[in-house]
């Protein structure tokens, strides 16, 4: 835990065989901070590093995003369009628990279920959206993808395996739709090239017009997306 002025931060210190120096990350989702050491590296290092970034840990916390609860009335982009939650109230015969549509994410049933509710509906749209995007794609450059996995991962947006399968954050359904598109051109280049050279680049260009724009999206909007739900 780092004690701070305003609160105190829950901390996790983890140590990493692949690192080179110390580092210090703020866990958006979780209002966090994960302290990584080198193997070679004693905790007491480490803590004297932490203190020396405690300004740093604080003006990052204050500058981070409101947290956007799934709960009626609440703002939520869909492809990076605002809607709006509306609760519906108890279930009626006929209608669907959970349906987007004229600007809105409407919820039926009890309230304390409508926030589970948005999010498994959010994810499953996510999994539709980036799979059919993925297998479009691949097609074009002659590839198959073996697989496509949802999840809710914190410091990737996407990963390919060299078997063919391929793994996205659900919070890009949050994101513009460029940027989604851009993710998953990322992705299915990397059924080509398993590597970030030149040509991969290329390919991700190809697939994906104006990249470094989405990636520049991305980089700066990367907390608010960890901040809903």
């Amino acid at each position: 835990m780092l004690a701070l002025a305003e609160r105190d931060v829950p901390l996790r210190v983890r140590q990493s065989d692949r690192a080179r120096r110390i580092t210090l990350r703020i866990d958006a989702a979780a209002e966090s901070l994960e302290l990584v050491l080198p193997k070679r590296v004693s905790l007491a290092a480490g803590l004297r590093f932490l203190e020396s970034r405690r300004d740093w840990v604080a003006a990052n916390l204050a500058e981070m995003p409101e947290r956007v609860v799934f709960a009626d009335g609440a703002i939520v982009p869909v492809l990076g369009i605002p809607h709006r939650i509306r609760h519906l109230g108890e279930r009626s015969p006929g209608v669907r628990t959970v349906s987007i549509e004229d600007g809105e994410i409407r919820v039926v049933g009890a309230a304390p279920h409508v926030a589970r509710r948005v999010r498994d509906h959010l994810i499953a749209l996510a999994r539709h959206e980036l799979g059919r995007r993925a297998r479009a794609l691949a097609a074009r450059i002659d590839r198959r993808v073996t697989r496509i996995t949802v999840r809710d991962t914190k410091s990737r947006w996407g990963s390919c395996s060299a078997s063919g399968a391929l793994a996205f954050s659900w919070r890009l359904i949050l994101a513009p739709e460029a940027v989604l598109d851009y993710v998953v051109a990322h992705e299915v280049a990397h059924l080509v090239e398993m590597n970030h050279g030149p040509r991969f680049w290329r390919l991700v260009e190809t697939l994906a017009p104006d990249s470094a724009g989405q990636r520049h999206w991305l980089s700066h909007n990367r907390a608010r997306l960890l901040r809903y739900g």
